[in-house]
């Protein structure tokens, strides 16, 4: 192949558009990383005059640092993220396994299952001791975590079963559908899996869950009526009202909805029952309730069986194509095609190209924050709300002076200043 052919190749154009999107995904993570940190910093010995009467200087400059500190663990993390997932591709890495696989194993389904096993189990090495570097010592400085390292490692020893148990058996039934069900097998196996969440989320609260935390009925009585009340006035349903020990962990608080159907439950952590009054529990319910009225979850999911049949017929496309896997550092062998590592290849490389999708995403969901908010503060009271929030704010270290741009790009949730002004602004 002449020179200037092979610069117009499939596998080259690949190959330069796979670089040249981490190059600039990389570039504008690590800039919005660097005005995060360089914006909390210049603001953190002085807090916002609309927080001044409710906000200590000291919760506030404890919450600068705890952000400076998370958002420098994430500089570390992009780097590395960078040179493993160019190691895995460009370099030859998950080749390179899956040749040795195929030495030690032969072609075929148990290979295959190995190479995504091998994948999952190398990655999850790599990623350890920033874990435990997050966990240990930055969530420890910052008097959030309650963990012991018995209770990580039995955590890690369940994750990792339950891993197995249930990931092994999807993936193998998704690569016998890849190599069985013909040329549409990526329609099938999105079945599979649309199947397989749904399934996740009615099991998860009964029997995952209890796994890894207690949670044991709310016994509170005059909350247990509050909350039974404002849930029957709001039209919501739920299995029951459970309290987890959310402190066994992390000084984190929060309250959530849980399962899907029958199994709807409404789970609060210890920690949010023992720092808010009953009212501003029950305005922190109401904006949950209030992502239950709007039919935010639902669409949510709806969005997720979209994007996620688009990517199962991308991989359809893609495992045939040769260029796909030149492209990205493996030599194919499409007489002998091997799905594992199709799949494997469309995962690393997703990340890179979704990226460009996370403004449009954060902000669809500010939106949806903003309307639980307007809710919960039409069914219960907008202070209780506020008041709720900023205890929130304080005890989970969210700083109340983030980077507006970073904000823009990143934040689930508005920030501080922004979503207390619209609740204050709401008629009463």
């Amino acid at each position: 192949m002449s020179d200037s052919s092979y610069l117009y190749s499939p596998s080259w154009i690949l190959t330069a558009t796979f670089a040249l999107a981490l190059a600039i995904s990389t570039t504008l993570k690590v800039w919005l990383s660097i005005r995060q940190a360089r914006h909390v910093a210049l603001h953190r010995n002085k807090v916002p005059t609309a927080f001044s009467q409710n906000v200590p200087l000291s919760a506030h400059r404890k919450a600068a640092d705890y952000t400076i500190a998370k958002t420098r663990t994430g500089l570390l993390e992009i780097t590395m993220g960078v040179i493993v997932l160019v190691a895995w591709t460009l370099l030859g890495g998950l080749s390179a396994l899956n040749s040795a696989l195929l030495q030690w194993l032969g072609g075929g389904m148990i290979q295959q299952i190995a190479l995504l096993a091998s994948f999952v189990l190398i990655s999850g090495l790599l990623d350890l001791p920033l874990t435990l570097y997050q966990t240990f010592v930055i969530e420890e400085c910052f008097g959030f975590n309650k963990m012991t390292l018995r209770l990580w490692l039995i955590d890690l020893g369940k994750s990792c079963l339950i891993g197995a148990l249930v990931g092994l058996p999807i993936a193998a039934l998704i690569l016998w559908l890849m190599g069985a069900a013909g040329n549409q097998w990526w329609l099938w196996a999105w079945c599979v899996w649309m199947g397989f969440n749904l399934l996740l989320l009615l099991i998860y609260p009964s029997f995952i869950a209890p796994l890894f935390n207690k949670f044991t009925p709310l016994v509170d009585e005059s909350l247990k009526t509050r909350v039974t009340a404002l849930m029957q006035r709001c039209g919501f349903a739920a299995k029951g009202l459970f309290v987890m020990d959310g402190s066994k962990r992390s000084a984190h608080a929060n309250a959530y909805f849980t399962g899907f159907g029958a199994s709807k439950r409404v789970v609060f952590y210890d920690t949010l029952l023992a720092r808010l009054s009953a009212s501003e529990v029950d305005a922190v319910l109401a904006h949950e309730l209030g992502h239950f009225r709007h039919r935010h979850i639902g669409k949510r999911i709806l969005m997720m069986f979209g994007l996620s049949l688009l990517c199962f017929s991308l991989v359809g496309w893609l495992a045939t194509k040769a260029w796909f896997y030149q492209g990205l550092g493996v030599e194919p062998n499409l007489n002998a095609p091997n799905d594992g590592l199709a799949l494997l290849l469309f995962m690393l490389t997703l990340p890179v190209f979704s990226f460009f999708l996370t403004p449009i995403l954060a902000a669809l969901s500010r939106r949806h924050e903003f309307e639980a908010d307007t809710y919960a503060a039409a069914q219960t009271s907008g202070p209780d709300l506020c008041t709720a929030l900023l205890k929130l704010y304080e005890d989970n270290a969210s700083t109340l002076t983030p980077d507006p741009l970073y904000a823009q790009v990143y934040y689930s949730h508005p920030p501080a200043s922004e979503r207390l002004a619209r609740i204050t602004l709401q008629p009463r």
